[in-house]
């Protein structure tokens, strides 16, 4: 998110230039690995003696773009999965029709994800007013296995995407997955790449003056917000887990969302107003 940290600096150095004198400290932080789970940047930094020190109120991190005049704010996240279905198979030779082979678990492995995800794409068509973080997405992204066209592989290993919604039951989602597995049959067994714990979402209310402030903000500027759950994982759910505010705002309206796509762009005109809408974001989170 290169637009933001250049916003977030920009704000700062306007503050500094304008003689501003906050009642809060403000930090920036740029740590590394979050497109790969965050573990060893934010998820070690927010057990460190120096981010104790900071004495954390509230912080904001990245959002989505929004197509639209209204902008885009997110309070709570998915679950991030990343597994690895290990599916072991007897090898041989493919002139033979040998039994409990890694193909045919495989394919009942498969066919489940792909059963569960047709379940949740057909729950966000028929809700306009659910977004894609609303509900669990799997999308298998990696098939291994095999080093010759005529022979059976010992084992065929999938790599499988997993985004859990809010409110699904992380403890009954794992079941569910552990039972297709002892169904696909033996030896097939699930292995995690990253395993996030459940995140509870910043309460929008008015137990939350943080929040309170932030509105008041965003009405003083004219900036109209949708609430939602980010799609993705991002690494303030770090900070959300040591019960800090946090909310994922990125001042990016009329853009189309390009994540990770070929000629992403921000407009220019969006991209300076988004710093104006900043400054009067953080300067009344800076002053409450």
């Amino acid at each position: 998110m290169k637009c933001v940290g250049i916003q977030y600096l920009e704000t700062i150095r306007r503050f500094i230039e304008d003689g501003k004198r906050l009642k809060r400290s403000i930090h920036v932080s740029f740590v590394p690995d979050e497109e790969i789970g965050g573990k060893e940047g934010m998820g070690l930094f927010v057990k460190s003696d120096e981010f104790k020190k900071l004495n954390i109120g509230c912080a904001f991190d990245e959002a989505r773009a929004s197509p639209t005049e209204v902008f885009n704010l997110s309070n709570k996240e998915r679950t991030l999965w990343h597994m690895k279905i290990h599916c072991p198979g007897t090898p041989g030779h493919a002139s033979l029709l040998h039994d409990n082979t890694a193909a045919e678990k495989v394919h009942y492995i498969v066919n489940k994800f792909m059963a569960f995800r047709e379940e949740e794409k057909t729950k966000l068509k028929a809700n306009k007013n659910l977004t894609i973080g609303d509900v669990t997405t799997v999308n298998v992204t990696m098939m291994t296995g095999g080093v010759q066209l005529n022979v059976l592989p010992p084992e065929f290993v999938l790599a499988v995407d997993c985004r859990l919604a809010v409110d699904r039951n992380v403890d009954e989602f794992l079941a569910m997955i552990q039972g297709w597995c002892q169904e696909a049959g033996d030896g097939t067994r699930l292995e995690f790449i990253v395993k996030d714990e459940y995140t509870p979402p910043t309460p929008l209310n008015e137990t939350n003056k943080w929040w309170i402030t932030l509105k008041e903000a965003f009405n003083s500027v004219g900036v109209h917000v949708k609430v939602q759950s980010t799609p993705g994982a991002t690494d303030i759910r770090y900070l959300r887990r040591l019960g800090i505010p946090a909310f994922g705002f990125a001042p990016m309206n009329n853009t189309p969302v390009l994540l990770h796509a070929n000629d992403e762009f921000l407009n220019e005109k969006t991209f300076l107003r988004g710093i104006e809408i900043y400054y009067a974001l953080i300067e009344a989170l800076a002053n409450m």
